[in-house]
């Protein structure tokens, strides 16, 4: 028997990942359960992972499986479409100009599309923004979100994490200059320095928010940020 607040959570958990395909974070259950500290998040989910609802994978960021629904929940639950992940573990492959894309991935739909690598992104303090095609990746073709055009960047830092993106990722960004609040964004900071943080407008503010409480969140005037484009995909080597 789940109380109601651990009934919520696995809710909240599923519906994210249908989705999504990724659970949420800490930080986003704590503001979806209306908890004060992630304290109460963490023994939720250790109550749900005791009885067996969830189970929690080692060493990986957000890595919540969800093993089972209460009947009541099952009921209740309308048929979620077919989801490909977004999430690409397998080989990065890096590919010279013109070459046929080859890569391996852990996913159904492998039909692969050339990227260009256009250097680092920072999850962390920003650094220098970066134009230059270092390499080319392969990435699935379903991992494209719409239309316009779209590039990689390797992350480095670890301010995203919570967010399940780590340090030496590759992150897919789909070009763009508009974001939504909860988007996690390529931000360009007065011309010069370049980050990878969730978008939030405050009134003619900007906050951009990292993932991992070692790093304080940024609050800038509208003038001083410029969107170059949105998270759509993350692909990881091991």
């Amino acid at each position: 028997m789940l109380t109601r607040k651990q009934l919520e959570l696995l809710d909240f958990i599923q519906k994210r990942m249908d989705h999504d395909g990724v659970p949420p974070s800490f930080d986003e259950m704590k503001e979806a359960l209306d908890l004060r500290s992630k304290s109460g998040i963490h023994r939720l989910v250790t109550a749900l992972e005791e009885r067996g609802f969830i189970r929690r994978l080692a060493h990986r960021a957000r890595a919540i499986e969800i093993v089972k629904l209460p009947e009541s929940m099952e009921r209740s639950r309308a048929p979620a479409p077919a989801f490909t992940p977004r999430v690409i573990e397998g080989d990065r492959t890096a590919l010279p100009a013109g070459a046929m894309p080859v890569a391996s991935f852990q996913a159904g739909d492998v039909q692969a599309v050339e990227l260009p690598v256009i250097g680092r992104i920072a999850a962390g303090a920003p650094i220098e923004a970066i134009s230059d095609v270092s390499q080319h990746i392969a990435v699935p073709g379903s991992m494209l979100s719409g239309r316009g055009q779209h590039y990689a960047l390797e992350v480095k830092g670890d301010s995203m994490i919570e967010a399940g993106i780590n340090d030496g990722d590759i992150v897919v960004i789909r070009e763009q200059s508009t974001a939504e609040n909860g988007d996690i964004v390529v931000a360009l900071i007065d011309g010069q320095d370049a980050t990878l943080k969730r978008f939030r407008r405050k009134g003619n503010m900007i906050a951009l928010e990292a993932a991992n409480p070692a790093y304080e969140t940024r609050v800038l005037p509208d003038h001083a940020v410029k969107v170059q484009g949105r998270l759509v995909g993350l692909i990881r080597s091991y």
